[in-house]
C-alpha cells in the first residue's frame, strides 16, 4: 500500500508529526510505501524521517499568510502524482494543502484525522473565516472523504454538530506513541545542570506549544500565587514560540518571576528525554487538543500530571485516575498544584495509573495497526 501524508511536517506545528512518525514506522514495517508531502516557509526546520520514509517539500507562498499553507507548488504535484497512491491521508482542517487533492481532482480515496479542531474553542477562533470557509469548502469536502479518523467520543460530537449529520465512514483510532523511546530515562539532574536551573525546588514542566489555547492565561497567574506562598517549586516552559512568548516573557517581568518561571525554548531527543526525568509535575491546562502527545510522553515517564480534561482522552484518564484534572480556571488550577506539591502518596498514584493507561490503551504498534486496517477498507472499496 502506498501511502501520502499531508501535512506541515515541521517541528514547530506541534503533534501531528510525530504521529506521522511513529504511524510510519509501524506502516512500512507491514509492507507500506510512506511519502509526506508538506509545505514549508523559509526558515522552517523539517521534522524528523523515518527511516526508508520519503518527503516532498514544496515552498509556501507568500499568501499563505492569508490562506495557512497556501502553495501553488503542492497543488501542481498533486494534480502530477496525487493518483499514483493507494490513500491520501490529510492532516487536519482549513489549510489548502489539506484541501488541494480535492481541487486537484485527485481521486485516490482520502482519510481526514481532525486533530481536535471541530471543538468550540478552536472554532471560536477566527470564526467567522471558519464560517465562511466551511460553507463553501469544508463541510462539501468532508461529505465527500471516504474515512474520517476521530480520536474519541468528544470528537465525534463535534463532527456531527459542525456537518449536522452523520458521516458514513468514521473510525475512532487514538493517538498513539512508541514506548521503547521512554524505556530507559536519562539520570536525574542532567536537565537542570544543562539549563542551570536551581537544584532544590521541585520542577512543574510545561511542555507545548507557547500558545494562549494551552492554557498560559491560567497557568501563569496561578502559579504566580504560588510561587507568592511558597518557595519549593519553579515552573519551566518548553516548547516553541506560536503567539504567546511575548505576552509569557512580559507577565515574568512585571511579577519579577525570573527566578522562578524559566523559558527553555523547545526540546526534542534527549533534552526532552532529561526534562522528564527531573520533572515532578507536568502541567497542561489546555483549552483544546486533538491529542496530546506530550502528555503521553509525560504519562509514559512516569510524571505525576495535572491537566484540562481537554487534552483529547480526558474520560481515559478520568476512568483510570490517571491525572489530577482541573477545571479552566485559575483557582482549580491553583488547588491542583498546590494538592500534588503537598501529597507525594497523591503523586505516587497519579504517576503509576497513567504510565498503565499509556501501555494499555495508547500503544503505536497496535494503535498504527488499527489505522492501517481502516485505510485497508477503504481502498477495498475503491
Amino acid at each position: 500500500m502506498k501511502i501520502l501524508n499531508i501535512c506541515g511536517y515541521s517541528w514547530d506545528i506541534g503533534g501531528p508529526p510525530k504521529i506521522i512518525y511513529d504511524h510510519a514506522v509501524v506502516q512500512m514495517k507491514h509492507g507500506a510505501e510512506v511519502t509526506i508531502l508538506t509545505p514549508l516557509s523559509e526558515g522552517q526546520k523539517l521534522y524528523a524521517v523515518p527511516e526508508g520514509a520519503k518527503v516532498i517539500v514544496c515552498k509556501r507562498h507568500w499568501l499563505a499568510r492569508f490562506w495557512a499553507e497556501f502553495s501553488p507548488e503542492l497543488y501542481f504535484w498533486l494534480k502530477q502524482h496525487g493518483n499514483e497512491y493507494d490513500v491520501i491521508h490529510i492532516h487536519g482542517l482549513w489549510h489548502f494543502a489539506g484541501l488541494a487533492p480535492y481541487l486537484a481532482g485527485v481521486k485516490t480515496p482520502k482519510c481526514v484525522t481532525i486533530h481536535g479542531l471541530l471543538d468550540r474553542w478552536a472554532l471560536a477562533n477566527g470564526y467567522w473565516k471558519k464560517k465562511l470557509f466551511a460553507i463553501f469548502f469544508q463541510k462539501r469536502l468532508l461529505d465527500k472523504t471516504e474515512l474520517i479518523q476521530i480520536n474519541n467520543l468528544d470528537e465525534k460530537q463535534d463532527l456531527l454538530g459542525f456537518l449536522g449529520h452523520q458521516h458514513p465512514n468514521v473510525a475512532i483510532v487514538p493517538n498513539g506513541m512508541n514506548l521503547s523511546n521512554f524505556d530507559n530515562l536519562p539520570a536525574k539532574g542532567i536537565f537542570r545542570d544543562k539549563f542551570n536551573l536551581p537544584k532544590e525546588p521541585k520542577i512543574i514542566l510545561f511542555l507545548s506549544r507557547l500558545n494562549i489555547k494551552k492554557g498560559l492565561d491560567l497557568l501563569l497567574p496561578a502559579f504566580q500565587k504560588i510561587s507568592s506562598q511558597r518557595q519549593d517549586c519553579i515552573l519551566v516552559l518548553a516548547g516553541p514560540d506560536d503567539g504567546y512568548l511575548a505576552e509569557t516573557k512580559a507577565f515574568i517581568e512585571k511579577n519579577n518571576l525570573q527566578k522562578s518561571i524559566y523559558l527553555v525554548g523547545m526540546l526534542t531527543g534527549n533534552d526532552k528525554l532529561e526534562a522528564f526525568a527531573d520533572a515532578d509535575i507536568f502541567v497542561l491546562p489546555s483549552y483544546s487538543e486533538g491529542f496530546s502527545i506530550a502528555t503521553l510522553e509525560a504519562m509514559i515517564s512516569g510524571v505525576p500530571s495535572l491537566l484540562s480534561d481537554r487534552v483529547g482522552f480526558g474520560e481515559a484518564i478520568r476512568q483510570n485516575q490517571a491525572a489530577h484534572l482541573v477545571d479552566l480556571d485559575e483557582k482549580s488550577v491553583v488547588e491542583g498544584l498546590n494538592r500534588m506539591l503537598d501529597d507525594e502518596q497523591y503523586c505516587k498514584l497519579l504517576a503509576e495509573n497513567g504510565k498503565a493507561l499509556v501501555k494499555k490503551q495508547y500503544d503505536i504498534e497496535l494503535v498504527a495497526l488499527n489505522l492501517l486496517n481502516e485505510f485497508k477498507k477503504i481502498v477495498k472499496k475503491k
